[in-house]
């Protein structure tokens, strides 16, 4: 996501409007970075900073892991380590996987018309008008 900085003319209106776009989108981004296998949660984390450029903290991740467990979507498992402190591994469940391609069917289809809609806005010609 770009990164957008208000002035104080904007009233920060933009990013409380980046925050709720992330905040909506994390669920899935959660559930999507565990499509080809089970990691635990700083690897989600990682996860999510290269694939997406979403930066999360460790606070943010788990209570969305917890609930997402907690409907059903994924299981975990702790795991001992070779060196250091056992670590929990999230997988996706079956209806894990189902949720997941619901929202990606969804997200795809309401970005796409967003994406013709602001086609005119991006438009560098009509941005020099």
């Amino acid at each position: 996501m770009a990164n957008m900085r208000a002035t104080p003319a904007d009233d920060d209106q933009p990013d409380r409007w980046e925050a709720q776009l992330r905040k909506g989108a994390l669920e899935m981004a959660a559930l999507a970075s565990l499509w080809k296998g089970r990691l635990y949660g700083l690897e989600i984390i990682r996860f999510l900073e290269r694939h997406s450029r979403l930066v999360l903290a460790e606070g943010t991740i788990y209570p969305i892991l917890n609930r997402l467990k907690t409907e059903g979507m994924l299981t975990s498992e702790w795991v001992e380590a070779e060196a250091g402190h056992p670590r929990k591994y999230y997988s996706l469940t079956d209806a894990g996987r189902k949720r997941l391609r619901l929202m990606a069917e969804a997200w795809v289809s309401f970005s796409q018309g967003l994406s013709q809609l602001l086609e005119p806005v991006m438009d560098t010609k009509e941005i020099s008008q």
